[in-house]
């Protein structure tokens, strides 16, 4: 505004409407700009970028706006464990107020890093059994947030591959073993092999000719299958698990929707973008003041089921109507 101008707007009785703007101005600039982390150890994906997008709408709904009154930093894993820990540890370098982790390949190396920093979690299998909190009704620690499922949801992938195909006797388990997500969910399914009615073995997720000759080993047999458990580098495989998959005939059940969107037969799992909403409710809560061990882990209280019937046919499967009754999405 020009000196002329001011003195003009003063003089016509502008003094309060000035000065009524000097402070709307100031009560809108934040006391100091706060810090956020976020390490997803999967991929730069269109899919996760959704993910990290409804993170970030729930956050300025709740007033914080990125580059604001608040800076969010992101790192990328890619799917690799020692690109995940390196980031881990420059995040925490960066002394954020709150850090947002994806999965327990998140979680594990922040705690590695950090007994201080605040910790979010979403997608984590069984925090308790992974020693990431003391207990769910008080975690106890610096890190809280939010279940996927517990380790004995494996037992459900294996019911819901036995319901759509019957005549399965042996069941591949797609797994990461170095992530204790992976050797839990793996145990869970092997647990339930046995009143099933099924032979359970194990595939390194990493390996991609590993992965081929497992699935095309249970497919030269009869009766196979095929169970994929949560890992970022399943994720980051996701294209070519569903395309062997389909090579080999195997039906499959996966843990995300999208496996099934990219041609999967089924999936049952929490709501993904659920998950970084509850995420972006407990990091506001932290930047107020409440303290992670405060907190308690939760779990979902809905599971989707998603179900390609368009794979089922290809599969020469007929999906029971007991099942599309429970699908919460239909792929046709």
């Amino acid at each position: 505004m020009k000196r002329r101008e001011l003195i003009s707007l003063l003089g016509a009785g502008g003094t309060t409407l000035l000065a009524a703007s000097f402070v709307a101005y100031a009560q809108q600039q934040p006391d100091r700009m706060r810090r956020i982390g976020v390490l997803n150890p999967q991929a730069d994906s269109p899919d996760n970028r959704t993910r990290h997008t409804a993170f970030q709408q729930e956050l300025q709904r709740l007033g914080w706006i990125d580059g604001y009154n608040v800076r969010i930093d992101t790192r990328w894993g890619e799917g690799d464990a020692d690109r995940t820990h390196k980031y881990a540890a420059e995040l925490v370098t960066l002394v954020p107020d709150v850090i947002l982790a994806v999965s327990a390949a998140g979680v594990a190396p922040l705690l590695q890093a950090t007994r201080s920093v605040p910790i979010v979690f979403v997608l984590v299998a069984d925090p308790v059994g992974a020693g990431f909190v003391d207990n769910l009704a008080r975690p106890g620690r610096n890190a809280t947030g939010f279940i996927a499922l517990e380790y004995s949801f494996g037992g459900k992938w294996l019911e819901l591959l036995k319901e759509i195909a019957p005549s399965v006797r042996r069941v591949a388990i797609i797994r990461d073993p170095t992530n204790t997500a992976g050797i839990g969910l793996f145990s869970a399914v092997q647990s339930a092999a046995s009143s099933a009615g099924v032979e359970v073995s194990a595939v390194n997720v990493h390996d991609v000719g590993e992965m081929d000759r497992a699935m095309d080993a249970s497919a030269r047999g009869s009766n196979g299958g095929l169970i994929v458990t949560a890992s970022p580098a399943a994720s980051v495989h996701r294209d070519a698990i569903v395309a062997q998959a389909a090579q080999h005939k195997l039906p499959a059940v996966y843990f995300s929707r999208n496996f099934v969107i990219a041609g999967g037969l089924a999936s049952y799992g929490p709501v993904e973008l659920d998950q970084f909403r509850y995420g972006a409710s407990y990091v506001d809560r932290i930047l107020k003041g409440e303290r992670p061990a405060d907190l308690p882990v939760q779990a979902p209280t809905k599971y989707h089921l998603v179900i390609n019937l368009k794979t089922a046919k290809a599969l020469g499967l007929t999906v029971p109507s007991s099942v599309l009754a429970r699908a919460d999405e239909v792929i046709e």
